[in-house]
C-alpha cells in the first residue's frame, strides 16, 4: 500500500490575544492558519510523509497567505481552489489555571463552506494515495462541503484505499437541514479506521454506554455492527486537571483485541489546540510505519508534545515524538 495521505477540509484562520490575555484587555492579535485536517496533514508532512490537501480558500492576499503557509510544508496544493468568499477564521482566549479556553467561530459563510463539489478531480487527488483522512468537522460547516466529502469517500474506497476518520462531532456547526449523527453515521459507514472513544460513538449511534474500559468495548463493538467497514477502532483520552495540566492517553480494539498506553502527563500546558489532531497524525505515520501497538503509543506521545507547542500545529518531527515514547520526557537541553 502506498504511504501517500490524502487529507480534505478547512484551512481557518485563528485569531488570538498574546499572553493569555482576555479580548476585552488586549489591543493585539496574533494569528495562525491551521484547520483540524489541515494540521494533520502538516504534523505529517513535517514527519516526512508525502501530503495533499483538498480544500478552497479566498481569492485574495489572505487566500494567498494561506496557501503559501500550506506549502511550506511540501504539501501539495493542486486540488485546493479558490473563490469569491472570505477565508474563515475563529477567535480564541487561551485560558490558564482554572479560567478555561474560549472559542468563537467565523466560518460557515466562508470559502470552504462554498466549496464547488463538481470542480473537484477525486480519482486525480486520490492517485497513488494509501489513506484518506477526514473529520467529522467539514461535513457540519454546510452542504457542499458534505456532498464533496461523501463523493470522494465514495471514490476512495472503490480504490481500496483506507480510510480514518476522526468523527468530531460539533453542536454550533450543522445550520443547512441535515441531522449531524446521520450524516455522521454514513460517513463513518464509508470508512475503514475510527479515531475516536464511547463519547464520539454515543454521539453518532444514540447509545449511552460508559466511558470506563467495558463501556468502550461495548460501544465498539456495536459500532462495528452497524458500521461494519470499520475494522480498527483507537481512541484518545485527556484527563483535564486544570487549563495547565493534562494527561493523555490511548486505547484501542483491533481484531478483537484490547490494547493501551501508558499515561503521559504534560504540565504546564503551552496550548491544546490541535492535540486531537496531533494524535491522528501520529496515528497514521505508526500504521503507516509500525504495528498497531506501538502506532498507538505513538500517537499519544504526539498528542502530548503538541501540548508543549504553540499555534495549531504539531511541529515535531518523528524523532521528537519517538523520543517522547520511548520516556525520554525530561525536558534536557539537546547541544
Amino acid at each position: 500500500m502506498s504511504n501517500k495521505i490524502l487529507t480534505f477540509g478547512e484551512i481557518i484562520m485563528r485569531l488570538s490575544p498574546p499572553g493569555n490575555r482576555t479580548m476585552k484587555q488586549s489591543h493585539e492579535i496574533e494569528f495562525f492558519f491551521g484547520g483540524t485536517e489541515l494540521n494533520v496533514a502538516s504534523s505529517l508532512a513535517t514527519m516526512g510523509c508525502e501530503v495533499s490537501h483538498v480544500s478552497a480558500v479566498s481569492d485574495d492576499f489572505v487566500g494567498e497567505s494561506a496557501l503559501s503557509f500550506v506549502k511550506s510544508f511540501g504539501i501539495d496544493t493542486r486540488f485546493i481552489s479558490k473563490n469569491e468568499h472570505p477565508l474563515g477564521l475563529y477567535f480564541l482566549e487561551v485560558g490558564s489555571s482554572v479560567r478555561a479556553s474560549r472559542i468563537a467561530y467565523n466560518r460557515l459563510n466562508g470559502s470552504f463552506a462554498n466549496i464547488k463539489p463538481d470542480e473537484i478531480d477525486w480519482n486525480k487527488a486520490l492517485e497513488g494515495c494509501g489513506y484518506f483522512h477526514w473529520t467529522g468537522i467539514s461535513p457540519g460547516i454546510s452542504e457542499a462541503a458534505y456532498e464533496a466529502l461523501k463523493k470522494g469517500l465514495q471514490t476512495a474506497r472503490e480504490q481500496g484505499i483506507e480510510i480514518t476518520t476522526d468523527p468530531a462531532y460539533r453542536s454550533n456547526l450543522w445550520k443547512y437541514g441535515k441531522a449531524g449523527n446521520e450524516v455522521l453515521k454514513e460517513l463513518v459507514s464509508l470508512s475503514t479506521i475510527f479515531i475516536g472513544g464511547t463519547n464520539e460513538i454515543n454521539e453518532i449511534l444514540g447509545t449511552q454506554f460508559s466511558s470506563d474500559k467495558e463501556g468502550f468495548l461495548q460501544a465498539c463493538e456495536e459500532l462495528k455492527k452497524q458500521c461494519p467497514s470499520i475494522h480498527k477502532i483507537f481512541d484518545k483520552i485527556r484527563i483535564g486537571v486544570t487549563a495547565s495540566s493534562q494527561q493523555t492517553q490511548g486505547r484501542a480494539l483491533v481484531n478483537g483485541n484490547y490494547f493501551e498506553t501508558e499515561l503521559l502527563e504534560v504540565n504546564p500546558v503551552v496550548d491544546r489546540i490541535g492535540t486531537g489532531d496531533a494524535f491522528a497524525a501520529g496515528l497514521i505515520y505508526g500504521l503507516i510505519n509500525f504495528d498497531d501497538e506501538k502506532a498507538l503509543n505513538f500517537a499519544n506521545a504526539a498528542c502530548a508534545i503538541k501540548h508543549t507547542i504553540l499555534g495549531d500545529i504539531n511541529y515535531s518531527s518523528a524523532e521528537d515524538i519517538l523520543e517522547v515514547m520511548s520516556g525520554n520526557s525530561g525536558g534536557r537541553i539537546k547541544r
